[in-house]
This record gives C-alpha cells, structure tokens and sequence, in this order.
C-alpha cells in the first residue's frame, strides 16, 4: 500500500474537488428537506456539503448498499498492490459528525409531482429538493451475447465490488501463458482512462505472477484519453503483452459467447483464459425510470445548478448527468456535488446561485512507480460547461523515472484525499 502525507498533496494540488463560487451562502434555509439518491463520490460528497452549507437542512442520503466501493483505485486491487479493504468507503462519519441520515435500501422510484422517493423495502422519503446520483448502468447485449448473466462469467468490473474480486480470481487461476482480452466501449462512458490504466496494472501483475501472458485490448475506438502517454508507456514497461487493437484495424467487440468462452470482432474469434467486457453505458436505472434521461440515455441537466431539464426540483450529478466538457469521473462527480449543494442551498432560500469554476484531476498508474495525469478547470461558457483554455494540463511526454514515480506517489495521494474530502 501507498502513502503520501494530504499536506503535501494538497499543497501542490489544492483540495479535492476545489471550486470558486460567486458571491456566498447567506441565512439557513429552515430545515428544508434534501434527499441524496446514491453514496458514491457524488451522493457522499454532496449530502456532507448541504450540511456543511446550512446545518439547518434535514438531508437524507439512500444507498443500496452499507458501504462503497469507488471504482476509482479499483485498478490496484487487479494489479495485486492493494486488496478490496483499500477501496472502501462506510457511512459513519456523514452520520456521526456532520448529520447526514443515511438509509440502506434501493429506491424504485421517484415521483417528482408529489415529490416524494419510493423503496424497495416500502419507505417513502419526502423532499423539497432532491439530488439524484446513481452511477451508471448497463446496456445489456448492445453487445450480442453479453446480458447480466454473461457478466458473471466475463466480468466487467465497471462497478467495483463482487465484479473486481471476480475478475481478481479469474486472473489468479488463469495460466502463465494465458491470454486476457479487455473490450473497452465506445464513448460516453464512466472513467475514460480507466480500461487502459487496467490494461497496464493487469499487464504488471502478469508480468510477475504468468510469465509470457499477453493482454489484447479489443476497442470500440480509434483514440483514447491520454493515449500518447499510455503507449509510451507500455513501449517501457509491457512492449511484449499489451496489444492495442483500434476500431479502425477490427477492435470492436460484436458478438461473446460467454459460456464457449468466446469474444469476437467482425474478423476474428478469440477464445482467452480472461475476458474482461466493458459494455456500453447509461445513466442509472433509476435515472432512466424516473424519465430523468433524454435519449442519449444520460440525464440533460442546467449547467449552472444541475437540476434536472426534465423534471422540476431534481438535481442530478456524477456520471448520469450530460456535463458538457466534464468527463464523467469520480473526481468530477465530487465537484459537481459541490456546485449542486451550493445551488439547493441558495434555491431554498430563495436566492440566485453563483457561478463557478470547477476542477476535474485525473490520475492514471501504468505501473506502482509510474503515473501520469491530466487536470482541467471548467465554467459556464455560452451557457455549457467547458474547459477554460490554458487551465489544466497533462503530464509531459518523455519525462524520467523520477518523474513519473513523483506521479504515481501524487496518485495516492489524489485519491486519499478526495475520498477524505467525500466520507470523512
């Protein structure tokens, strides 16, 4: 496991999820009713913040499950640095030091005229305003043959948990020699970098543990994030396992057999020891049920405060929400949490929210000692969100050992803190 003092991330960094609002939050709002669907960066992030905002607010935060896996970092745990222990994220805190009422159930349904939530176990949960932070979902055989019960036996991993230890087991027995095949999606999707930070991390567990194993990753794409530096990477680190297949030379996953152990693209068949698919996405069911989505199958939103463009007095962040330029990523949902509880926070009173800036980091391992990233900072330009030109960055291509080792140590410490800033 890793380490790296928050002090000195932050220091270079700045905190987790910093955002710049204009002009501040004035009088309590008298104890208006705020209900948090969802417990990842988003949800965990947004309902801290309403509190933190306005003590004042009675916020409920629902989760189907007692404690959270966050995706990212999950990586590690198929690369063998860290175990599932590391990735998770409890509750108690929201609960014992900042007020938050936390509820382990599955919501089945909002209805917005009579704003109240259902679910599953019967509750109902009055709201004056709610936010909606479920994640995403799945697009069940957009690919031929991959539905939900495929998924058990060729992971995809995308949510973190059971799938990430299915995976990790799958990758343990397969032989030295073996061959494991990623399917990465075509675009939107959750963690742009993420099937390529996979690649390598799996590609150095294989490296140690099956000797002369390769790693085929199969794409719906010609381009990916931060490819220029992924490759020069693996060119280092993986020359003889990982093999980058693009759409345009016969990448695109059209067909498993997950039974047969098959994957096939539009020329070939390829039976490997591993088969990781990752499927096309969508906003979370919830989302697509309460007719929060468009026909994108992602949640149109107002740029300046998030609520929903289709239903009245429902925020919806994180990755089921159209966000113009801003990826959809764990790192963003925490800013966009932050937006959104400033924005509740003002409409409750009665008051027009300010205008922000906000900040997307991204951090990618290819290997324990070797990181790259991207940043970005966003505000509202001609009524969208989009990147401010000449903000951000990326890592530099060729840079030295060292270099890249200070990355990966910056990694951690991205991580530690944002998770910090979400649940702590």
């Amino acid at each position: 496991m890793f380490n790296i003092s928050r002090r000195t991330f932050n220091g270079l960094m700045g905190a987790a999820g910093a955002l710049t609002m204009a002009g501040g939050l004035s009088a309590c709002s008298g104890g208006a009713k705020v209900v948090v669907i969802g417990g990842g960066f988003g949800g965990a992030t947004a309902a801290k913040y309403l509190k933190r905002y306005d003590p004042s607010l009675d916020v409920t935060l629902i989760d189907a499950d007692k404690t959270h896996f966050t995706c990212p970092f999950s990586n590690t745990i198929l690369g063998g640095m860290n175990d599932m222990a590391y990735i998770e994220r409890k509750f108690d805190v929201l609960v014992n030091k900042h007020g938050v009422k936390v509820y382990t159930d599955l919501v089945v349904a909002i209805d917005g005229a009579a704003k109240v939530v259902k679910t599953k176990s019967g509750q109902t949960f009055a709201y004056d305003r709610l936010i909606v932070s479920p994640g995403i979902d799945f697009k069940w055989n957009a690919i031929p043959g991959y539905d939900e019960a495929a998924s058990h036996i060729m992971p995809h991993a995308w949510k973190a948990g059971p799938q990430t230890v299915l995976l990790k087991k799958q990758l343990e027995a397969m032989p030295a020699g073996g061959l494991v095949v990623i399917s990465a999606p075509g675009n939107p999707f959750r963690c742009p970098p993420g099937p390529y930070e996979r690649a390598s991390l799996i590609a150095a567990y294989l490296k140690k543990h099956k000797p002369k194993s390769k790693l085929l990753i199969l794409d719906s794409k010609d381009a990916f994030a931060k490819d220029k530096l992924f490759k020069e990477g693996w060119e280092k680190l993986y020359d003889d396992i990982i093999e980058w297949v693009p759409a345009a030379k016969n990448g695109k996953v059209t067909k498993v057999d997950a039974k047969a152990g098959v994957v096939e693209t539009d020329f070939e068949k390829f039976k490997p020891a591993v088969a990781n698919i990752i499927p096309p996405q969508t906003a979370g069911k919830i989302a697509i049920d309460a007719g929060l989505a468009d026909k994108s199958g992602f949640c149109p939103v107002n740029p300046l405060t998030f609520e929903s463009t289709l239903v009245k007095d429902v925020h919806v962040i994180g990755d089921s929400s159209i966000a113009g330029e801003m990826p959809k990523s764990g790192y963003s949902a925490s800013s966009q949490a932050k937006i959104t509880a400033a924005a509740v926070v003002a409409l409750l009173k009665g008051e027009k929210p300010g205008e922000f800036s906000a900040i997307n980091t991204c951090y990618s391992l290819l290997a324990a000692d070797y990181g790259i990233s991207v940043a970005g900072v966003f505000s509202i330009q001609d009524g969208k969100i989009a990147n401010i030109k000449g903000a951000g960055g990326v890592s530099p291509m060729g840079a030295n050992y060292q270099f890249r080792k200070k990355e990966a140590d910056f990694a951690v410490g991205w991580y530690q803190s944002v998770c910090q800033d979400s649940w702590a």
